[in-house]
């Protein structure tokens, strides 16, 4: 991509609150500046939101991860997205570097909502014309969307990274079976084997993990943890106490999405074992909250790669999450 090649006048980039951090970097790849947007709120709580630049006949692109306080992030993007709509822009862009509603894509328990589709369906009443997301949960997710929409991958950057590491004696493990076909293409670009955890959920903090499936451990050191997102940690605290019983010496944890709610970073981080936890930069993470084990890889040039291809109506299929 040549820096510069989209004019400022054609675009309007903006961001919610939720990863001002990321839009920032994803419109300094762009060459476009990134628009003010004036969030506020009433003293009912209900949100006022502006933005600080005419829209009016431009594409507009609208960088909000629907990350903690996910409803209020979620407000705040369909606010938005009504809002360009209304000054008549020509198209609505919803990036959504990380997609929390994926993780409901499934009716597996009686008078449930599947509120990944309920979502998608809210951002195409509010004027989305296209969305762009990273590492959706499960390949279903993509379906629900009645909009085009880009399913874009991370496994560009975190190839990049682990490429200059030394890898011999390694193996990539997923946390459950759902990954693992994600985790076996990711494995065959390192040339590395794969196993999976058996997992059993028992509630949304507590997995039982009672052993592998794949390829054998026993003989290898390394292992490198791989899924789409860490909340608790809970699965992956499991799953290092498994394959350290079979073995291994020294465990990297890989995740697109690190949300690391109720103290999951720390959980992870006092485990001798876990060298380092390698992420990305959907969800924002606060310098307060860093930690010296903790590696934040920034996936801004796969989104400014992917809308400067949308812009030039080139393929993206480089891009996806199938076509690694």
């Amino acid at each position: 991509m040549t820096e510069g090649s989209i004019s400022a006048g054609e675009v309007r980039f903006f961001s919610g609150s939720s990863n001002p951090q990321l839009a920032g970097k994803i419109a300094a790849q762009l060459g476009v500046p990134l628009d003010g947007t004036h969030i506020t709120r009433f003293s009912n709580d209900n949100l006022y939101i502006q933005l600080d630049a005419s829209v009016r006949y431009r594409r507009v692109y609208i960088v909000q991860s629907l990350s903690q306080p996910v409803n209020d992030h979620l407000m705040e993007l369909l606010m938005m997205i009504d809002i360009a709509r209304s000054a008549a822009a020509s198209e609505v862009h919803a990036i959504i570097p990380y997609y929390s509603f994926g993780r409901s894509d499934k009716k597996d328990a009686p008078r449930i909502s599947i509120t990944a589709r309920l979502v998608a369906d809210l951002l195409k009443t509010a004027g989305a014309t296209h969305v762009m997301s990273m590492m959706f949960h499960s390949p279903q997710v993509h379906g629900f969307f009645g909009i085009p929409t880009d399913p874009l991958s991370s496994n560009l950057v975190i190839k990049d990274y682990l490429s200059k590491l030394d890898l011999k004696d390694s193996i990539i493990v997923a946390p459950d079976m759902g990954q693992a076909k994600s985790a076996a293409r990711f494995a065959k670009t390192l040339n590395l084997p794969v196993a999976a955890g058996n997992k059993e959920r028992v509630s949304d903090t507590k997995v039982i993990i009672s052993g592998l499936v794949g390829n054998q451990v026993q003989g290898l050191k390394h292992a490198l943890i791989y899924d789409d997102e860490i909340a608790t940690g809970g699965s992956i605290m499991e799953l290092s106490r498994v394959l350290i019983g079979e073995g291994i010496e020294d465990i990297r944890v890989i995740c697109t999405h690190g949300v690391f709610s109720h103290n999951g970073l720390e959980r992870l981080a006092v485990v001798p074992h876990i060298k380092e936890i390698i992420t990305t930069d959907t969800v924002h993470i606060p310098p307060e909250k860093m930690n010296p084990k903790l590696t934040v890889l920034s996936v801004a040039p796969v989104f400014a790669d992917a809308i400067h291809h949308n812009i030039n109506r080139e393929s993206l299929s480089d891009l996806f999450v199938f076509g690694e």
